[in-house]
């Protein structure tokens, strides 16, 4: 690839729908990894807008009559508490109501949950996990998210069981989790460029609904 020298027309510019990510774009993250610096960023920047954040607003725009209005994450990192510096996210990632979307030098990756509540949806999700009604519906969902081949898992985990809660309580595994979510990757490749990636998104999402259904009804929002 050599995005350095495209030019803001490309071949999205005739696409009338969403058409998958072409090669160059999984190639410009891995050379950004490698050349994480404004100078990088700014040669290649139009490449970027058209080939990369251009496929992304487009699969938002097609998932939106099923999924709800997505939007894309700003490419810029914030790293004032952070070690590293590097300016720039080597991913491109995107969210609409029932999940997120990225992409990445090394895969497509599709989310879908709660990932990082609030201390009342946390105690919340607690609670539900422990009653004996709500925990079962959950252990039933993660169940057959599994058996359509996603993981399930949590932004992050205790080591013991919550305060308040048994360690040898039945669902310990879950009351462990921080938050829930159903994650699928799939690692890059020339599919990228077909029907297969809207296909492969969607049928994720999908999946997700019954964690989705079971949150909304045993959660909710914040507050």
């Amino acid at each position: 690839m050599s995005p350095a020298g495209a030019s803001p027309m490309s071949s999205r510019d005739n696409a009338q729908k969403f058409a998958g990510w072409q090669v160059g774009a999984v190639e410009f993250f891995d050379e950004l990894e490698m050349d994480n610096t404004k100078g990088f960023w700014t040669a290649h920047k139009p490449f970027y807008e058209t080939d990369v954040l251009g496929p992304m607003q487009d699969l938002l725009a097609e998932l939106a009559p099923e999924f709800g209005e997505g939007r894309v994450f700003r490419p810029y990192r914030d790293t004032r508490f952070s070690i590293d510096k590097s300016p720039y996210r080597t991913a491109i990632g995107a969210h609409n109501q029932a999940g997120y979307v990225s992409l990445s030098s090394d895969a497509l990756r599709v989310g879908s949950g709660l990932y990082m509540p609030s201390p009342t949806q946390l105690a919340r999700f607690r609670a539900a996990v422990a009653d004996e009604g709500g925990g079962a519906e959950l252990v039933a969902v993660v169940k057959e998210l599994r058996r359509k081949h996603l993981e399930v898992t949590a932004h992050e985990f205790l080591k013991s069981a919550p305060r308040g809660y048994p360690k040898d309580h039945p669902r310990i595994d879950l009351l462990r989790y921080k938050g829930i979510i159903a994650w699928k990757e799939w690692a890059a490749g020339p599919w990228l460029a077909t029907a297969v990636t809207k296909r492969r998104v969607v049928g994720a999402l999908r999946a997700a609904a019954p964690l989705r259904g079971w949150l909304d009804a045993h959660v909710g929002p914040d507050g």
